[in-house]
C-alpha cells in the first residue's frame, strides 16, 4: 500500500506533461512533449506524445507560399495510463488477456495498434502495478452510432478529410463511401464472432471509442472497458456501475442498421437477447441512474 498524503495519479482528473516526467517508468530524454488530449475517461489518462519540432511548428507557425501557419501537432503516439487497480499480478494478467482477445478478432485493420506494458509504479518507497499502453494515433474522424450515418453525413466526413479521388472513379466520394460500408460490413462481423466465439466485447457506445480512417475502416481506440458476454438474463454493470456491456452490443445493432442500410435480424445469436424491448428499457433506466451519479460528482466524463 502507499503512503497516505502522497497523491495517486489514477485519481487526478488530468496531468501535464510534468507529471509524466516525474513518474518513476518514463525515461525523460527530451525529445518528446506529453500533451492532455482532449478525450480524458474515467478509466484512463491519455497523453498526446508529440516531437518537440511538432509543438515547435504549432506555436511559432511555419512559411508556406509566403504565408505563415499554424499546423496543430499530430501526436508521434498516444500514451494511455489505465486508472485500474490490481490486487496483484494474477489480476493485471486477466486484464492483459481480455485486451488481446480484442487484437485476435480487429488487428490489424480496426483496432489502433497498441503496446500494453506493466510498470511498478512508485512513489518514494511504495509501489503497485499499473497497466499502459503505447498506442498509435489514430487519424479520422468519431463515427458514433447514435448520430446520423446517412450518405449526406458520409459525404461530409469525405470532404472533411480530404477524399479527392480513388481508384479512378468518376464519383470519388461515391466510391469511398462504398468502400466503407463494406469495410464496417467486415467490422461488424468480426465483433460478432469475437461475441459468439470468445464471449467478450469492447466499449462501443462510449463517445469517440470509434474513428472513421480516410483509408474507409473503423477503428476502435479505446481497450479499457472489456466486458463478457453471457447471453443470459442478467444485466452485467462494469465497475463503475454502466450497462456496458447491453449498450455496446445495442451500439453495434444501431452500426448495422445505420451504415450498411438494413435491418438488423432479431433472431440473431447476438441480438436475440440483448435486444429484448423488456431488458433494452430496464437498461435504458440503469443508464440514467449511471448519467446521474456521474452529474452528481460533477464528473461529466462517461466513457474511456
Amino acid at each position: 500500500m502507499f503512503s497516505q498524503g502522497i497523491e495517486d495519479i489514477r485519481d487526478r482528473q488530468y496531468l501535464t506533461h510534468k507529471d509524466i516526467l516525474r513518474l518513476n517508468f518514463i525515461k525523460d530524454s527530451g525529445s518528446y512533449i506529453y500533451r492532455r488530449h482532449y478525450r480524458q475517461g474515467l478509466r484512463s489518462h491519455i497523453m498526446e506524445v508529440l516531437t518537440q519540432e511538432a509543438v515547435k511548428n504549432e506555436t511559432n507557425g511555419v512559411f508556406m507560399d509566403g504565408l505563415r501557419s499554424f499546423p496543430r501537432a499530430k501526436p508521434s503516439m498516444m500514451l494511455r495510463i489505465f486508472r485500474a487497480r490490481f490486487g496483484g499480478l494474477k489480476d493485471a494478467k486477466e486484464e492483459l488477456k481480455r485486451v488481446r482477445i480484442i487484437g485476435e478478432y480487429l488487428l490489424p485493420d480496426n483496432i489502433a495498434i497498441s503496446k500494453e506494458i506493466l510498470v511498478d509504479y512508485k512513489r518514494h518507497k511504495d509501489s503497485e502495478l499499473l497497466l499502459c499502453g503505447l498506442q498509435e494515433y489514430v487519424k479520422g474522424q468519431v463515427l458514433d452510432p447514435w448520430g446520423i450515418l446517412d450518405e449526406t453525413y458520409l459525404l461530409s466526413l469525405s470532404c472533411q478529410m480530404g477524399i479527392k479521388k480513388m481508384d479512378g472513379s468518376a464519383s470519388p466520394c461515391g466510391r469511398w463511401i462504398q468502400d466503407v460500408r463494406e469495410k464496417g460490413g467486415k467490422f461488424i462481423s468480426k465483433l460478432k464472432k469475437m461475441m459468439i466465439e470468445a464471449n467478450h466485447v469492447p466499449d462501443l457506445a462510449g463517445v469517440g471509442n470509434l474513428i472513421l480512417a480516410s483509408s474507409g475502416y473503423i477503428k476502435l481506440v479505446d481497450i479499457n472497458n472489456i466486458s463478457k458476454v453471457s447471453f443470459d438474463s442478467v444485466i452485467s454493470l462494469d465497475d463503475r456501475g454502466y450497462p456496458v456491456c447491453d449498450k455496446s452490443i445495442e451500439a453495434l445493432s444501431l452500426l448495422e442498421q445505420k451504415l450498411l442500410v438494413r435491418a438488423i435480424q432479431r433472431n440473431d445469436p447476438v441480438y436475440k437477447i440483448y435486444l429484448d424491448p423488456s431488458r433494452m428499457s430496464d437498461v435504458n433506466a440503469m443508464e440514467r441512474e449511471f448519467r446521474l451519479s456521474i452529474e452528481h460528482k460533477g464528473d461529466q466524463c462517461v466513457s474511456g
